[in-house]
C-alpha cells in the first residue's frame, strides 16, 4: 500500500512539471543565416515570417505541442508550434522566426518565459 502511494505521488510530480515554465535566453533564427525555406526537423518548410502560428524551435518539447512564450522585460506574450530542434546554445530554450520574436518586442535574445 505504501509503494503504492509513492508511486503515486511521484507519477503525479512528473505530470505536472510539465505546467512548469521555463525561464531561459530564446533567440531569434531565419534571417540571414539560411535556415528560411529549409526543412525542419519535423519535416514542416521552416518560415521565419509565419505569424499565424508563430513556430519555434524548442529541445523538447513533442512538435505539434502549443507554447506560450513571455518575454519577460516587457510581458508580450505569443503562442508557438513546436516544430524543430534546438536551440544549441547553452542557455538558450526557444528559437523563435523573425515573426514572433517581433511579436515579442524582442532583439536578437530576450529572457523568456516558456509554459
Amino acid at each position: 500500500m505504501k509503494t503504492a502511494f509513492i508511486a503515486a505521488i511521484a507519477l503525479a510530480s512528473i505530470a505536472s512539471s510539465s505546467a512548469v515554465a521555463e525561464i531561459c535566453q530564446a533567440s531569434q533564427y531565419g534571417v540571414g543565416d539560411g535556415y528560411h525555406g529549409r526543412r525542419t526537423a519535423s519535416g514542416a518548410r521552416f518560415n521565419t515570417f509565419a505569424a499565424d502560428p508563430y513556430t519555434v524551435a524548442h529541445k523538447s518539447r513533442p512538435f505539434g505541442s502549443v507554447v506560450t512564450i513571455t518575454n519577460l522585460r516587457n510581458g508580450r506574450s505569443i503562442r508557438a508550434v513546436v516544430n524543430d530542434r534546438g536551440p544549441y546554445v547553452r542557455g538558450r530554450c526557444v528559437d523563435l522566426g523573425r515573426a514572433g520574436a517581433i511579436a515579442l518586442g524582442m532583439g536578437a535574445v530576450a529572457r523568456v518565459s516558456v509554459e
